[in-house]
């Protein structure tokens, strides 16, 4: 292969979409690559949740965790997520610890895909997506590597943009309304992180496409309008508090989010708004105004502390899609500054400085902001810390309760914080569990696991009727069935 044809090889937009891509992969399965299980506890609900909608076989169904409530499609704003994914482990056959741990990155993949895409009509296609698969996931505002709604939001996010940016046809709004109606159904927050992007690019076209901006806004409105009777419950306290001030979550900040994602990143992607506005076609107003739109959406929750706490903490994450978006216009800018037209380039034509560099400036300095963005941000991406809810041998135990344990023994008393992770594998209810912090029932299961299992009347009064622990259990009406695992003979 002679030198030029080596260049071109190297130069191919396929070949960098391909890294990018298994990037991406990489970067979502991090969390992934010593644990065979789901991670958050977001997703062991959403794995109990997709299990009890199927194994019942309607759209109204036992709560999967606790006894005496209904569950169902019609008050749940992630419900669609359940059926979708409760569908496709019935289709596929593919085991709920295999969908947890690989489709994150394959979600991941195609959101980088979409990007790619949308940028490359832009002019900055493998710079977007190199800079959109760097987006972190942390235990706070989640994030690629774990499969929940927002994550899969991320690719319809993009899609839309994509769909209104580039075409103007009846289909086209079409198939936006059905991506709205699907986001509403799997998480709403995305439907309305869509509208508050694309608000921009839809005055701007209102005096000169008029009939755009209508299809787009009948497309976008059309399904919030269609659900309502199902969602006005929720609807009216969340307008209320609009006007209400609100608690501010600690556990993540904007300053936080821009030290995990990289300053370098946040600097191209300062630059790239300017260079988008610069330029001044509708499309890069809408893309720099959109972004625009969500931080003051953050800012004004931040400051003032007005919003949806929802929306803010969702909102992180499209924020950063979005500056991935606009980073990669930065860096395409970089990369094709003609160094030889410069006006200090004089002098240095006529210098020592080998013409190769003078001529592929911009190039090596576009290579320069990749390595380096690279060598800082992947280690911050492996060094983040993640939780554990069970280990191995607590789901080979979960698994032996729901192959082994029959209909008769309903519920469970076990640790809290793996009780999330116990329902989704066995489908079995549990006295309480842990979702985000402990209540007082928490610490009572804790009192009688601690306390040697010995009192009977806790279990009887309570429905209990399965008890797993590793510290052993001093109760003659309790059979272990196996290790750790007890059950109760009179009931």
């Amino acid at each position: 292969m002679n030198r030029e044809r080596a260049y071109a090889v190297a130069g191919s937009e396929y070949l960098k979409l391909g890294l990018i891509l298994g990037l991406a992969f990489y970067v979502a399965f991090i969390p992934h690559q010593n644990y065979l299980y789901a991670i958050h506890v977001d997703e062991w609900v959403h794995m109990a949740y997709s299990r009890a909608l199927m194994s019942s076989g309607n759209v109204v169904f036992a709560e999967p965790f606790s006894t005496g409530k209904v569950a169902g499609l019609s008050p749940g704003l992630e419900a669609g997520f359940h059926l979708f994914w409760g569908v496709f482990q019935c289709i596929s056959g593919i085991s709920w610890m295999t969908i947890f741990r690989y489709f994150p990155g394959v979600i991941f993949m195609m959101t980088v895909l979409s990007v790619y895409v949308l940028g490359r009509r832009m002019g900055f296609g493998w710079e977007a997506a190199l800079f959109t698969c760097l987006i972190p996931t942390t235990v706070g505002i989640m994030g690629p590597a774990f499969l929940v709604p927002v994550s899969l939001g991320l690719l319809f996010i993009v899609l839309s943009v994509f769909l209104v940016f580039y075409f103007q046809t009846v289909w086209s709004y079409i198939l936006l309304f059905i991506f709205t109606c699907f986001l509403l159904a799997t998480h709403a927050p995305e439907a309305v992180g869509i509208v508050l992007i694309l608000f921009p690019y839809f005055l701007l076209n209102i005096r000169g496409n008029t009939r755009h901006s209508a299809g787009v806004a009948v497309a976008l409105l059309l399904p919030f309008f269609a659900v309502f009777p199902w969602i006005s419950h929720m609807l009216l306290p969340t307008f209320r508090s609009l006007f209400s001030p609100q608690a501010i979550p600690t556990f993540i900040n904007w300053p936080q989010v821009l030290e995990v994602y990289g300053y370098l990143p946040a600097g191209l992607c300062v630059l790239g708004i300017f260079l988008l506005v610069r330029r001044g076609e509708n499309k890069d107003y809408g893309l720099a105004l959109g972004f625009l739109a969500l931080l003051v959406m953050l800012m004004v929750y931040i400051r003032l502390h007005y919003g949806v706490g929802i929306m803010y903490d969702r909102g992180l994450m499209y924020a950063m899609l979005m500056m991935g978006i606009l980073a990669g216009a930065g860096l395409a800018w970089v990369r094709k500054i003609e160094f030889l037209k410069l006006p200090l380039m004089g002098k240095v034509r006529d210098s020592s400085v080998p013409h190769f560099f003078i001529r592929n400036g911009g190039n090596l300095l576009c290579a320069v902001l990749v390595v380096v963005t690279l060598v800082l941000a992947i280690p911050a991406r492996r060094s983040e810390p993640y939780y554990h809810m069970i280990e191995t041998e607590d789901y080979d135990a979960f698994a032996w309760v729901r192959d082994n344990v029959g209909p008769d023994y309903e519920e469970a008393v076990l640790a809290p914080w793996k009780a999330t992770a116990f329902t989704a594998i066995t489908g079995k209810r549990v006295y309480t569990r842990i979702h985000a912090y402990p209540m007082e029932k928490d610490y009572a299961a804790d009192n009688f696991l601690t306390e040697g299992c010995s009192d009977s009347d806790f279990l009887r009064e309570n429905g209990i009727s399965i008890v797993y622990t590793a510290g052993g259990c001093n109760n003659p009406e309790l059979l272990e069935v196996r290790d750790g695992v007890y059950l109760l003979e009179e009931r």
